[in-house]
């Protein structure tokens, strides 16, 4: 049996470049997930340990490799209608003050492999109707992205979705899809996914109504969690939301923003 083991040495190695790119802060309790999550790729590559697989990573710099090490670093669970308090407010308070004549734009900037988005575009096409609206997915992952655009996902994964949603919405796999499920291809047509790194200068993509930004500000330090919404304040059109994660904050982050109710921030 093959004892590949994680030095700590090999493991602050991972530890800062996934902290240069991502910059996502990976505590001394995440080195077992960054053993285990690249231990097959050390295998796949005959390599005999982690230092030798990350002296591979830095000899091309942007290889395949290096993102699909990112890749396996930086995926993280989500699942549809993840906490609803903000799809509620969503329909409740900011798709009803919406001003008509113009698409509403919202960015779900780290949307992994698809729930979160999907979720939010089977809201919007139920309340907004004809109404135009637009949605760009946005993660760092391009693994994800691509499962993200088949919109094929586990049966097991349809149980946060409300049952009208899953009618209409969703399609029941056959044949070699048996267990999962597919969403329809008016509402996968309608997320833009692209990739985009949050550490990095923004690309231009408009203005936006909301941009959720959920469960990813817990991976960064504060200069970063700073950096980060410094980007995406001027992405956001005056009275649009910022929606972050229920255990998230944004204070000592911004003062650009005022709180409208714990999580949800608003620009004035």
């Amino acid at each position: 049996m093959n004892q590949l083991a994680l030095s700590d040495q090999e493991f602050r190695q991972f530890q800062t470049m996934i902290y240069d790119i991502a910059g996502i802060s990976m505590s001394p309790a995440k080195k077992p997930l960054v053993s285990g999550r690249l231990m097959k790729r050390v295998k796949h590559n005959g390599l005999s340990s982690y230092g030798e697989y990350f002296r591979l990573l830095m000899k091309n710099g942007g290889n395949d490799e290096l993102q699909m090490a990112i890749d396996l670093l930086t995926t993280n669970e989500t699942y549809f209608f993840r906490e609803p308090k903000h799809f509620d407010f969503m329909r409740n308070r900011v798709l009803t003050e919406r001003k008509p004549g113009r698409p509403f734009r919202l960015w779900s900037a780290a949307s992994s492999s698809g729930e979160e988005p999907y979720s939010l575009a089977m809201l919007l096409a139920d309340v907004l109707g004809e109404a135009q609206w637009e949605l760009v997915a946005s993660d760092l992952s391009t693994r994800v992205l691509e499962k993200a655009r088949t919109g094929l996902y586990p049966m097991e994964r349809a149980e946060g979705i409300p049952k009208h949603y899953l009618t209409r919405f969703c399609l029941k796999g056959t044949g070699s899809q048996d267990g999962q499920f597919l969403i329809a291809r008016e509402l996968r047509n309608r997320v833009q996914y692209r990739q985009v790194n949050l550490n990095e200068t923004l690309p231009k993509m408009g203005e936006f109504d909301v941009i959720f930004l959920r469960n990813v500000m817990i991976y960064f330090d504060m200069e970063t969690r700073r950096q980060v919404v410094g980007r995406m304040v001027p992405l956001l059109a005056p009275g649009g939301y910022l929606i972050i994660g229920h255990s998230e904050s944004l204070n000592g982050v911004t003062d650009e923003l005022k709180v409208v109710v714990p999580s949800v921030y608003r620009k004035p």
